[in-house]
């Protein structure tokens, strides 16, 4: 999927005012931000919409919001790494309505270059409901142009992602894409659509369930697929293996078997773990010392259970790394958040930084392995979007990316 979309090279926005959807879903501990790459990776298209003298209006959801607008997942913390980041004030509107009247004067009173903040997208409660109209409209009349950035967000057809763009086009404006999103676009396209090959793709996490589609059509597109991490287990109970009490989705069994044959029919390698590393449950707390072993794939012991791929699953799949020339990997190899549960994750990390291949992270949590276990610098490129990410690997359009004005 080429990226013939409009981005903010395309447009003209001085003295304008431009609404850009970020994505500032930051994790806070104690109202502080643990991580801050999501605010870092915005920070491109905000400094050359300012340059370009735009009055630059920012807005972005926070957590899940269950239970109504709190201070607990306000922006207010964004708000001030913001101001830091760019060396100028960026002014907050803390309003729980969003759009209301203090969003409007905070508007009206803009120079060119200027930065405002709305509060957290999702306290409106109508971000996310199909009945989102009104707020899209609120959204647009802020603005005279629209900027989507959040691709962690793209893939929900949302009031501030696609919403939008209806009322911005429907006054005569321009809807485009950022710098984050195109380079999203082009990587996770270009990987998928036009690889460079052999092309290897590395699926793990927990479910199956969760890649069902991503499976179907990456074995159509890749060279070599690589399955590890918990989903690996329904497969390998599918090739009819003892897998103890390891993590099993036993209404997908069928499916596992119908995905080894259309690997086999395709002339497609599916690897699978050989060896597995196991223990009597899982770790409780997830960091706990555990006492583990490590056993061929088909000896897992009953009452056992798989929480890592083994030492020689560890090298066949760095083998299938080293001659790739594209690779995208998206979902842990074990439990990576117990370091000694994280060797599979490790080594397949480390097989991707040592390759000359262009690799490409899938977001979610392969992502945070990668940036934990220090690999972040060696990779091609990190997704910042888990769903989006899974979803555009599937070969779905993304909501946010269709809603953008054609070049």
């Amino acid at each position: 999927m080429g990226l013939n979309k409009k981005s903010v090279d395309d447009i003209n926005v001085k003295g304008k005012r431009v609404l850009v959807r970020c994505d500032f879903n930051v994790p806070l501990k104690n109202g502080e931000i643990t991580d801050e790459t999501r605010i870092v990776a915005a920070l491109p298209t905000i400094n050359k919409l300012i340059k370009d003298g735009g009055k630059v209006i920012l807005c972005s959801h926070l957590g899940k919001v269950k239970n109504g607008p709190n201070e607990g997942e306000s922006l207010a913390p964004v708000a001030k790494r913001l101001s830091e980041k760019l060396g100028k004030e960026v002014n907050f509107v803390s309003d729980y309505n969003v759009t209301g009247e203090a969003a409007t004067a905070a508007v009206a009173a803009m120079n060119e270059g200027d930065v405002v903040l709305l509060q957290n997208t999702r306290f409106r409660g109508a971000d996310e409901t199909k009945n989102g109209a009104e707020f899209s409209k609120e959204l647009a009349d802020l603005a005279d142009l629209y900027v989507c950035d959040a691709f962690g967000s793209s893939h929900r057809a949302h009031a501030s992602v696609e919403g939008v763009t209806k009322c911005i086009t429907a006054k005569g404006g321009e809807n485009a894409v950022g710098y984050l999103m195109q380079k999203e676009i082009e990587f996770l396209g270009n990987a998928v659509e036009n690889p460079v090959r052999p092309f290897v793709a590395i699926l793990g996490g927990a479910k199956v369930a969760d890649k069902l589609n991503v499976i179907n059509n990456l074995l159509e597109k890749c060279d070599t697929l690589i399955i590890g991490g918990g989903m690996a287990f329904t497969f390998l109970k599918a090739k009819g293996y003892e897998i103890g009490n390891s993590l099993v989705d036993d209404e997908k069994l069928d499916y596992c078997k119908e995905m080894m044959a259309k690997a086999e029919k395709l002339g497609k390698k599916l690897l699978l773990p050989v060896d597995t590393t196991i223990a009597d449950g899982f770790p409780n707390p997830i960091d706990a010392e555990i006492a583990v072993e490590v056993v061929d794939a088909d000896k897992i012991p009953a009452g056992k259970e798989g929480l890592d791929i083994g030492t020689k699953t560890q090298e066949l799949f760095a083998d299938a790394v080293k001659s790739a020339k594209t690779v995208v990997w998206n979902g842990p190899m074990g439990v990576f958040e117990n370091p000694i549960l994280a060797k599979g994750t490790i080594a397949v990390a480390k097989a991707l930084a040592e390759t000359e291949a262009t690799t490409i992270i899938g977001g979610g949590d392969s992502a945070a392995a990668v940036n934990q276990l220090g690999f972040a610098d060696k990779m091609s490129h990190i997704s910042t979007g888990g769903g989006a990410s899974l979803e555009f690997l599937e070969g779905k359009e993304l909501p946010g990316v269709v809603a953008a004005d054609d070049k």
